[in-house]
C-alpha cells in the first residue's frame, strides 16, 4: 500500500459567499441554536409526560438523540469553515467525522423504517399493536438499529481508512463525504465502493422499500374508513412521520442513489445542507406543532413551572 502524503485536509465550504457571509453565518447559528432547543425539548417532554410513554413517541425520542448527534458532528465544524472562506482538517478527523455522520444517518434510516412498521400496525392492526409494539421489543429494535448501523459504517471507514491518499488534498464540501472523501484516494477504491452499494442497499433502499410499503397498506386502510372524521384521525397519526420521512429520504437519494454526473456541486451542497441542517431543525417543528399530545404536554409543563414560581 502507497504511503499517505495528505495529512490535512482543505475544505472549501461555501466560495462566494461575500456579503452574505455573515448573514448566512447568523441563520446557520439560529438554526443550530433552536435545533437543538427543540429536540431536548422534545426528549425533555416525552420522558416527563406519562401521556407520552408510548412506542411511537419513544421512537420519537431516538429521532430526536440522532438529530442531535447529527447536528453537533457536522454544523461547529461549519462555522469557522463558513467565516473564514474555508478551512482544515486532519486525515484522521475527516474519516472520524465522515464515520459518525454516516453512523447516525444509517441508524435514522433504519428507525424510519421501524416507525413506519409502527404505525403499520397502529392502523392497520389496532388490536394487536401493545402486544406486537412492546415496550421491549421497542428496546431491541433500537439496540438492533445501533448495532446494524455500527458495524456496517466501522467496515466503511476501516476499508477507507486503509485507502492511500496523495496528491490533492482540497474537498470542496462543507465536510467530509463520501464522494469528496474518496476522490482524494490515490488507490484502487473498487472494495470501498462495493461496500458502500452493499450498505446502501441494507441501510436506505431496503428502509425505504419498507416505509413505502408500510404507508400503501396504511392509506389502503385510511380509504376504507367509512367516516371523514374517523380518517382524518387515522391520517393525522402517521402525517408527521410521513413528511419528515419524505425531506429526509428525499435528500439522501438524490445525493447518494440518483447519478450525480453532471450534477453542479452547488446543488450537492445544498441537498447535504438540507439532510444535515434543515433536517433536524424541522423534525421538532412538524412533530410537536402538529401533534396535540405533544402540545398538551407542553401545555401542562408550563402549568406546572409557573405553580412552581
Amino acid at each position: 500500500m502507497q504511503k499517505n502524503n495528505i495529512t490535512i485536509i482543505v475544505l472549501l465550504g461555501f466560495q462566494g459567499l461575500h456579503n452574505a457571509k455573515i448573514l448566512f453565518l447568523l441563520l446557520l447559528l439560529v438554526m443550530f441554536c433552536l435545533t437543538l432547543m427543540g429536540n431536548l425539548l422534545i426528549i425533555a417532554l416525552v420522558s416527563l409526560s406519562k401521556n407520552l410513554h408510548s412506542p411511537m413517541y419513544f421512537f420519537i425520542t431516538q429521532v430526536s438523540i440522532f438529530d442531535l448527534l447529527l447536528t453537533t458532528d457536522i454544523v461547529p465544524n461549519m462555522f469557522p469553515i463558513i467565516l473564514n472562506d474555508g478551512g482544515t482538517i486532519t486525515l484522521r478527523s475527516c474519516i472520524a467525522q465522515f464515520f459518525f455522520f454516516v453512523n447516525v444517518e444509517a441508524a435514522e434510516c433504519l428507525l424510519f423504517a421501524m416507525m413506519s412498521y409502527d404505525r403499520y400496525l397502529a392502523i392497520c392492526n389496532p388490536f394487536h399493536y401493545s402486544t406486537l409494539m412492546s415496550p421491549m421489543f421497542c428496546l431491541k429494535s433500537i439496540v438492533f438499529t445501533w448495532l446494524l448501523s455500527f458495524v456496517m459504517t466501522l467496515s466503511d471507514a476501516i476499508a477507507t481508512w486503509n485507502l492511500a491518499f496523495c496528491g490533492n488534498n482540497v474537498i470542496d464540501h462543507f465536510f467530509c463525504d463520501f464522494t469528496p472523501v474518496l476522490g482524494l484516494a490515490c488507490s484502487d477504491t473498487t472494495i470501498v465502493h462495493i461496500q458502500s452499494f452493499v450498505f446502501c442497499v441494507v441501510v436506505l433502499i431496503c428502509p425505504f422499500i419498507a416505509v413505502i410499503v408500510s404507508y400503501i397498506y396504511i392509506v389502503y386502510t385510511i380509504v376504507r374508513i367509512p367516516s371523514i372524521t374517523g380518517r382524518k384521525k387515522a391520517f393525522s397519526t402517521c402525517s408527521s412521520h410521513l413528511t419528515v420521512v419524505c425531506l429526509f429520504y428525499g435528500a439522501l437519494i438524490s445525493v447518494y442513489v440518483v447519478p450525480t454526473e453532471g450534477q453542479s456541486l452547488i446543488i450537492n451542497k445544498v441537498l447535504a445542507l438540507l439532510y444535515t441542517v434543515m433536517t433536524p431543525f424541522l423534525n421538532p417543528v412538524i412533530y410537536s406543532f402538529r401533534n396535540q399530545d405533544f402540545k398538551e404536554a407542553l401545555r401542562k409543563w408550563r402549568h406546572q413551572f409557573h405553580q412552581n414560581i
